[in-house]
Formats: structure tokens, sequence, C-alpha cells
């Protein structure tokens, strides 16, 4: 039974190498089906006007020229149909609360759902001004999985992980089951002329108390179960 892996990123964002390694700690086949470009913020755009470019890298990387739901639909009908779960990730950034409605990296493992394929969308929260360090990412998403895959998955729903942004001497973080954030994005811009440029900070955006962003944000792992 397969595991395919997809992203937002694209194809050659570090974070899903990050995920590739992770993986690799378990005993089963991964298959990389990414997009070529990054799509981030594509929410679950699907392309059905244009024909869609694949292209083999290898023997377990497929690059789209499509959307991150278009990888799953693709591989899901014609790549990998034994598939036994779809990852997606690890996106370069958070996906919290009403971020899931834009991302392209929750979109690909709510198309696995519609499919009855349980998914899991991982995010990695970075703080302003700070880099990630994959290989702790790498090490939490392994314990997640760890933990998600000897769940019960429930048909109709899907996992949603944002792992903190930590210190690289900072405690092992708890893993918390949470609700998603209800509140709304900052909706800040800066107006100049007939022009808006958008001018939101993330990290001062409200929260919900015990929510995933009010978890994440304070250094714990957040997980929600998701329903279509």
């Amino acid at each position: 039974m397969t595991l395919i892996l997809t992203n937002d990123d694209g194809i050659d964002a570090p974070g899903i190498q990050s995920l590739l390694q992770a993986v690799s700690q378990f005993d089963r086949k991964a298959i990389i089906v990414a997009p070529q470009a990054p799509h981030s913020g594509c929410g679950h755009q699907v392309t059905t006007t244009k024909p869609i470019h694949v292209q083999q890298r290898s023997t377990i990387e497929y690059a789209i020229g499509g959307t991150p739901a278009d990888c799953v639909r693709i591989a899901l009908n014609h790549l990998a149909p034994k598939t036994a779960w779809v990852l997606s990730g690890i996106n370069a950034g958070g996906n919290l609360g009403s971020d899931v409605y834009v991302s392209g990296t929750v979109a690909a493992v709510r198309e696995a759902a519609l499919y009855r394929i349980p998914g899991v969308a991982l995010s990695q929260y970075r703080r302003s001004g700070h880099a990630i360090d994959w290989a702790i990412a790498t090490e939490l998403t392994t314990r997640v999985l760890l933990t998600l895959f000897d769940r019960v998955w429930e048909p109709g729903t899907y996992w949603n992980v944002n792992l903190p942004h930590l210190d690289t001497d900072a405690p092992t973080p708890d893993i918390v089951f949470c609700q998603p954030c209800t509140q709304p994005l900052p909706g800040n811009y800066r107006v100049d002329g007939d022009y808006f440029y958008y001018a939101g900070e993330y990290a001062g955006r409200r929260r919900d108390i015990d929510s995933d962003v009010d978890m994440c944000f304070s250094g714990r792992i957040a997980i929600t179960q998701i329903r279509l």
C-alpha cells in the first residue's frame, strides 16, 4: 500500500524532502506526486480546461503541471490507485484556522478524503525573520505520523497538522488535538492611491482559546480533524 506525498510549494521545495525523510522510518512505499511549480494559496483549484503535463523524474517522483488537487486526482486515478494515505507538505508556513480554505497543502488531503482515502496536511509555522530548521520538522513529523497511523480513521475527515517554530535547544513539544480557530486573518491593507497592499501580520491574528492557532503559537504541535 502506497503513500502519496505532495505539497503546494512545488516538487523542488525542501519541505517535501523533509516529509520523504520522515516517512522513510516506516515500511511503506512512498511516491512523490507534486506540482512542478509553487501553488501556495491556490485552495482547491483544479485544472479541467487545458492539458496537464506529467514529468516522471524517477521511479518515485512525478512533477505535475497543475495544482495540489490535480496531483492527488492524477495519483489516485492513474499513478497509484492502491494508495493507503495521502500526505501533503511540509508547508513552509502555518496553515491554521481559516487558512485551510485557501491552502493548497490542505486542499490536497481534502481531495483525498473525497476519494475515501485518509490524508494528513503538515505545515511548519515560522516566526518572522527566522529560518525553518527542516531537521526538527522531520523529527516532529515522524512523531505525528506514528500517532496518526495508529488511530482509527473516520471516512469523510482529514487531519491538519501545524508544527510550532522551535529553537534548536527547545524541549520536545506536546501533541495536542484541538479545534480549528474560527477567527479571521488580519485584514489590514496599506493604501496607495487606488491600490491596496495587504499588510496583515500573521502572528498578530486573533485566536480562539485552545484552538489550533493558540496551541501552535504557544509551542505545541496542533492537530485538527476536519470534516468534509
